[in-house]
């Protein structure tokens, strides 16, 4: 007969595997192509942002074309993932927030390894918790928060539309 309190972890431990299975799978990895929502997702795409053209001479004659649009993934878990396309088709930014941290090293594909050496480097010069701010030649990548609350965002500095900056990427 099991007591209360190991039944108790028991059932925490599988809500846990729970939560932290609903928010593994990502929408996009950074520097690639997006891809399809995984089951359970739903994804919305955003109005197209567009930029004004540089020169242009007043509100009348000023024209504007699209530079990327923006997908937004709403996991079960309640976790938003956005991803910023290029007009070519390619993953240039990502931001989260939500209850739970998704899966990094999904959302940031061949960057993940990157990412890793130099968050390890830095938690070992700056041990405990607290927020990331890496940014290495190739790759941005900004996140904090706590248990119930995380947000962040990454990007490709190189891969940045013309009239894009970091700060679009929310």
């Amino acid at each position: 007969m099991m007591s209360n309190r190991i039944m108790r972890a028991a059932a925490c431990a599988a809500l846990t595997c729970s939560m932290l299975g609903v928010a593994a799978p990502a929408s996009a990895a950074l520097g690639g192509s997006p891809t399809t929502p995984p089951t359970g997702a739903v994804s919305t795409s955003l109005e197209p942002v567009a930029h004004v053209a540089s020169g242009a001479a007043s509100a009348t004659s000023s024209t504007s074309t699209a530079s990327y649009t923006v997908t937004q993934t709403t996991f079960s878990s309640g976790t938003v993932v956005r991803e910023y396309v290029s007009t070519a088709g390619v993953v240039f930014g990502i931001a989260w927030s939500g209850p739970v941290m998704p899966n990094l090293p999904v959302l940031l594909g061949t960057y993940f390894s990157q990412f890793d050496s130099a968050r390890n480097t830095l938690r070992a010069a700056h041990p405990g918790r607290g927020p990331l701010d890496i940014e290495l030649p190739g790759l941005v990548v900004r996140s904090g928060g706590h248990m119930g609350a995380f947000g962040g965002q990454a990007y490709l500095p190189s891969a940045l539309p013309a009239g894009v900056s970091a700060t679009d990427i929310r």
